[in-house]
């Protein structure tokens, strides 16, 4: 038998108006569309992650046995209670968060996502809060960058020593060794410190341009309210 015989078809050549590769409309797709160039880089405060944990904890604690082992309206009222403070507790404490890529800057905010493309933001403020403000003049509290004076203090006298030659080598606020030769900073100063680097960056981009949105949380403010009335409603009818 000839080699011929084993030979495998030679592929159909592609009809005019197709691609003979189908991935070719992916990459159409994207470079039309461009991702940004980093995922999302999210900002937290861990101190209210862990206070927030442990409330919500001590309050499914109390409430639950309440509503199992209370008597008469005891139960309804630790259920409204439940209902509205839970909601408050998760939007003070784990929900606050900022999310930044090279497009825009998303603030979650307990009651409101805000989010700002870079070429509509002004500055990034820090004072005893940390604010974002855009080109209208509208001021944006950073909740989940929380401004603590005690460690902006603390990196101020580290700074001192480095600058006398009395700390040779620099560490941060956490005690680890660092390389960095730039101004020690507190951990909320140097995130700010970040994202207005960022903003200086891709503010003139076409893709950081836009128009700010904002949005209410109703899935956190429902609950809550639906809470609030319903236990004022208990205590009113005694």
């Amino acid at each position: 038998m000839s080699t011929s015989d084993h030979q495998s078809p030679e592929p159909e050549p592609s009809r005019s108006g197709e691609s003979s590769q189908p991935e070719s409309a992916e990459h159409s797709d994207s470079a039309t569309s461009p991702k940004p160039a980093y995922n999302d880089r999210a900002y937290r405060s861990p101190g209210g992650l862990a206070g927030g944990v442990l409330l919500l904890a001590l309050a499914g604690w109390l409430g639950v046995d309440a509503i199992v082992t209370g008597h008469g309206r005891t139960p309804w009222l630790a259920l409204a209670t439940l209902l509205c403070l839970v909601p408050l507790v998760i939007a003070f404490s784990v929900r606050p968060a900022v999310f930044a890529n090279d497009d825009r800057l998303r603030v979650r905010n307990p009651f409101r996502v805000i989010v700002l493309p870079w070429g509509t933001i002004a500055s990034l403020r820090s004072g005893y809060s940390n604010e974002v403000i855009d080109k209208s003049g509208t001021k944006y509290q950073l909740w989940s960058i929380p401004v603590s004076l005690r460690a902006r203090k603390k990196a101020q006298r580290r700074q001192a020593r480095v600058d006398d030659g009395r700390t040779p080598a620099r560490t941060d606020l956490s005690g680890q060794t660092s390389l960095e030769t730039g101004p020690v900073r507190a951990p909320s100063d140097q995130i700010m410190d970040d994202l207005r680097k960022l903003y200086e960056a891709r503010a003139e981009a076409a893709g950081s341009q836009g128009e700010p949105s904002i949005r209410w949380s109703w899935e956190i403010m429902a609950p809550a309210i639906a809470g609030a009335v319903l236990l004022v409603v208990l205590l009113a009818v005694g």
